[in-house]
């Protein structure tokens, strides 16, 4: 029994030191810290009794008045005063004795640590142990005895309000170099644990501060929110914007026309290797082709030129960059070959930002995106006198709140002159 209360104690004071120089990272210190215990009740001596000298079972009386500080939710220490009075029962010796210690003990939040909040948020559980002085004295003589005390005990808990908690309590306490015995009629074994003393107490405890809560309710909220943000994230991963079988985060072709063919990376497919989606060159081909041509779409200049100068043809851009995204380059490349196979047209390549950010810095980034393209077609040897750029700056056609609305913006447009 000796070795277990001990090494308790021990444990709780490593543990508070420990808690001293770091506060829980995971819940934020929104918390009242500082409460007042006060408590009153039985006690019942064990050892060192004299022969024919006993106490009732249990006796009163016992009062107890303590001040705790909690350095986060799980672990504190508080300063504690205790009283105790010893009087005989029926068919005893009599004596008349008080015991008098001042305690500094550590705090663990046993509900706490031990995850209560799952079931309740009215009962807690505190363990407590920890060392100080105590006095024994006899009222019946001048007799006085210094003793050294260890301590531990638990106090169970039940919130009525968020400043006051009832609390019951059961506590042991060992007594170090008691040299006289508890009813005073006796020397007792001096070196040593000789004294063992139980008390049971029942009490209030106030808590003190500005805060809505005390850290002995404040629960370790990170653990579901961990769980919440991964759900979260799982959750945005797994949109499909342009609802093309596709999650997003694997989506290469964030834009793809809906119903298109495409393959697992989310880019249209392209048999023929024309920068045109087989899906849209199989409608054209049907509706508006000659199947004799190769490149069916490339080849029938009028309907080229309608889905170019119809925004059916564009490169887009990640939010503030000028580079374009991998899978639209595909557009540069379209415009590219239109422009081999006509070397007579020339185009104007306009540039658009989203509403985010200050005007001027949107005209700016336009600017800087047509530029980009232009730069390309120039270094695939396109002369720079067919092609002309044009910041056309915000575009406000889409919902300014959404992410998904704004991807479709941050482009350029080309027009066939």
């Amino acid at each position: 029994m000796k070795k277990l209360i001990l090494s308790f104690v021990f444990a709780s004071a490593i543990t508070t030191m420990s808690a001293q120089t770091e506060n829980a990272p995971s819940v934020k210190n929104d918390y009242n810290k500082w409460s007042v215990e006060l408590a009153g009740g039985l006690n019942k001596t064990q050892r060192p009794m004299t022969a024919g000298y006993a106490t009732a079972t249990p006796s009163p009386f016992v009062a107890d008045l303590g001040v705790r500080y909690m350095f986060n939710n799980k672990f504190g220490v508080k300063a504690d005063f205790g009283y105790n009075s010893f009087t005989e029962k029926s068919g005893s010796a009599p004596f008349d004795t008080r015991y008098y210690r001042v305690d500094l003990q550590g705090v663990a939040n046993l509900g706490r640590i031990m995850n209560f909040e799952s079931f309740t948020n009215t009962i807690g559980l505190l363990g407590h142990a920890g060392f100080g002085l105590a006095q024994l004295e006899d009222q019946n003589s001048a007799a006085k005895d210094k003793i050294g005390n260890f301590m531990a005990g638990i106090t169970g808990q039940i919130k009525l309000t968020n400043r006051i908690a009832l609390t019951g309590d059961f506590t042991t306490i060992l007594n170090a170099s008691q040299n006289m015995s508890f009813d005073a009629a006796s020397a007792a074994g001096g070196r040593g644990f000789s004294g063992i003393l139980f008390n049971g107490t029942v009490g209030v405890t106030v808590y003190l501060g500005k805060n809505e809560k005390h850290a002995d309710w404040v629960s370790d909220g990170n653990r579901l929110d961990g769980i919440e943000s991964r759900v979260a994230a799982i959750e945005t991963k797994m949109v499909d914007t342009d609802n093309d079988g596709v999650a997003d985060y694997l989506d290469q072709e964030p834009n793809s026309a809906a119903n298109a063919l495409v393959n697992t990376k989310g880019k249209s497919v392209d048999a023929n290797n024309n920068n045109v989606p087989d899906d849209v060159e199989s409608y054209i081909v049907k509706n508006y082709g000659n199947p004799a041509d190769k490149s069916p779409v490339l080849g029938n200049n009028e309907l080229i030129t309608g889905l170019i100068n119809g925004g059916y043809i564009a490169t887009y851009f990640d939010f503030n960059k000028s580079t374009p995204t991998e899978v639209s380059a595909e557009g540069i490349d379209f415009i590219l070959t239109y422009l081999r196979k006509n070397p007579s047209a020339s185009i104007d390549i306009t540039g658009h930002a989203d509403e985010i950010g200050g005007t001027s810095f949107n005209n700016a980034l336009s600017n800087k995106r047509a530029n980009t393209v232009k730069d390309v077609l120039v270094k695939a040897n396109i002369a720079a006198s067919r092609l002309n750029v044009i910041a056309a700056g915000e575009d406000n056609s889409v919902d300014v709140n959404s992410e998904s609305a704004r991807r479709l913006v941050r482009k350029v447009t080309y027009t066939v002159k």
